[in-house]
């Protein structure tokens, strides 16, 4: 078969929210315009200087269901949980959590002069794995490697594999890729994708064009902007006069029912129902 490069098949503007207890967001995953791309379900951009617009925080909430993935750029968020788990993570670092059956858990942004900046993506969980044991992937920035290519083309590869690099993060269902890619002004990047996983970009600064082969002229996509790509072998990014960075993001679909009530998201309602009572019981964590 021959190699298909994706295109574009979808282009979002992220909606400007509130979330925690005031936290000012830009989401672009799980929105009226995109309610989810299987497996994933949410994705939010963090990034201000102002401490009134993340200070208040995330206080402690619960998590059923699906895995949060919190990407640091800039300053730096305290965690800790009910399940005695606690800490910090920093500019490069990156949190994996997968709630599973259930845990409760803050996550308070430290007011710093640099202010705070960064994503948090929520990866869905196969229903085989929904009450699966909570756990933890901390990564700190060092382990995670950066590969530097010609023409000055940086990735940080967070999961997923660049160049027979791998990233830390591993075991997870959804055999995704997460990278962090930086490409230099007059300059093109090709990157696989495995046919048939869901795949997108999420461009965070400056601009590109996301064009399948060189007879292509494909739309400059400025920043902040969610691509969502079509099926494909790979994509290729093209940059003009300025560089870009983007978030490129891909993993297998699961194709299975989602019932969703905030923080939960399960396979059915009445899975959801049962959720709500353990929380009302207190029978929701347990060690």
């Amino acid at each position: 078969m021959k190699s298909a490069h994706r295109q574009i098949e979808t282009i979002i503007e992220p909606d400007p929210v509130v979330e925690g207890a005031g936290v000012r967001l830009n989401r672009s995953i799980g929105t009226r315009r995109l309610d989810h791309l299987d497996p994933f379900l949410l994705l939010d951009h963090f990034e201000s200087n102002d401490p009134h617009d993340y200070e208040a925080g995330f206080p402690l909430h619960p998590h059923r269901g699906i895995e949060t993935v919190t990407y640091v750029l800039r300053g730096a968020v305290q965690h800790k949980d009910t399940l005695g788990n606690s800490g910090r993570i920093g500019a490069g670092d990156v949190q994996w959590m997968t709630a599973g059956r259930g845990i409760m858990h803050e996550e308070m942004p430290q007011v710093r002069p640099e202010g705070i900046a960064g994503f948090q993506l929520w990866v869905n969980l196969p229903a085989k794995l929904k009450m699966t044991k909570p756990r933890y992937q901390d990564i700190r920035s060092g382990e995670i490697p950066q590969i530097k290519k010609e023409s000055g083309i940086r990735v940080r590869v967070i999961t997923g594999t660049v160049d027979e690099v791998s990233g830390p993060v591993t075991g997870i269902a959804a055999n995704p890729t997460y990278l962090d890619v930086f490409v230099p002004a007059h300059a093109s990047f090709i990157q696989p994708i495995h046919r048939g996983h869901t795949a997108f970009a999420y461009v965070f600064e400056g601009e590109a064009k996301f064009a399948g082969d060189e007879k292509e002229d494909g739309a400059m996509i400025s920043h902040p902007r969610l691509v969502v790509l079509g099926d494909g072998d790979y994509v290729k990014v093209v940059t003009g006069a300025n560089p870009v960075r983007f978030l490129l993001v891909s993993g297998k679909p699961l194709h299975e029912p989602i019932a969703r009530y905030g923080p939960f998201v399960m396979n059915t309602q009445e899975e959801i129902e049962q959720t709500l009572q353990e929380l009302r019981e207190g029978t929701f964590v347990t060690t």
